[in-house]
């Protein structure tokens, strides 16, 4: 166990860095990063944006910015209840699933038989014997030529259901950190897709059903959403959710 904010104080002061200069380098404004050193992380606007900005400005220092999230996660995060709890699947027993099997089986085996005999004895059974002393009194019918097949309708492509979201940073850096997420637009766990700072003149492309993102500083980047201009895109610290429909804010800064 270490002390968070004191390690990163010394580790400043020992390189002589000032925070205006490291709040134009990492994008994280002043005030998070004086929180951060003194360990007040309720000024912050949430344990996402301490864990994101912990571990950049840890990285930034030259120290192990997983460590100190692992530190945070270890003596001030707590237990957050998912927001959609997901339904539990209930598996079917099995001695039912091994009784369907052998219904089946026994069904095919039964439909097989069906099928030899059928072609064995013939549709009818066997048919009589012509008889030569008669004539066939049957009126000739004439042959119909054969339509021509008529040709398969081409099916039209189904609307792309992903997201395509293409990230530049145009006028400066932006922190930011992209989650893939459900159908409900909840953020699912596991590693993100990408985190941490977008230089200028840096491009991140992403491709899901839908994205959920938290911005540093977006006002520096040019958004595009399947081929046009994002709309609705935020100026300000924000975390938003992308859809192949367009960008939603989910909160603010």
């Amino acid at each position: 166990m270490f002390e968070i904010g004191t390690s990163l104080r010394e580790a400043r002061l020992r390189q002589g860095l000032e925070f205006p200069r490291i709040e134009a380098e990492t994008k994280i404004r002043g005030k998070y990063l004086r929180a951060l050193e003194e360990e007040q992380f309720e000024l912050l606007p949430g344990e996402t944006y301490v864990k994101g900005f912990l571990r950049t400005y840890a990285d930034y220092l030259g120290l192990d910015g997983q460590l100190y999230v692992d530190e945070y996660n270890s003596r001030f995060t707590t237990a957050e209840e998912p927001l959609v709890s997901p339904s539990p699947r209930r598996e079917p027993p099995r001695r039912r699933l091994e009784s369907n099997f052998v219904v089946v089986a026994l069904a095919g085996i039964i439909a097989v038989t069906v099928l030899v005999v059928m072609i064995a004895v013939g549709p009818f059974g066997d048919e009589p014997a012509a008889n030569p002393n008669l004539t066939d009194t049957r009126p000739a019918t004439t042959e119909k030529a054969d339509k021509p097949a008529e040709k398969p309708k081409k099916r039209s492509k189904p609307a792309a259901r992903n997201a395509r979201l293409v990230l530049t940073a145009t006028n400066g850096d932006c922190w930011m950190s992209v989650w893939a997420a459900n159908a409900d637009g909840d953020r699912v766990g596991g590693e993100p897709l990408y985190e941490g700072t977008l230089e200028q003149g840096q491009r991140q492309r992403f491709v899901r059903r839908a994205l959920w993102i938290e911005l540093g500083n977006p006002a520096n980047l040019r958004a595009v959403l399947n081929g046009r201009r994002a709309r609705d895109f935020p100026t300000e610290q924000a975390v938003v959710l992308v859809t192949r429909r367009g960008v939603r804010t989910v909160s603010s800064a």
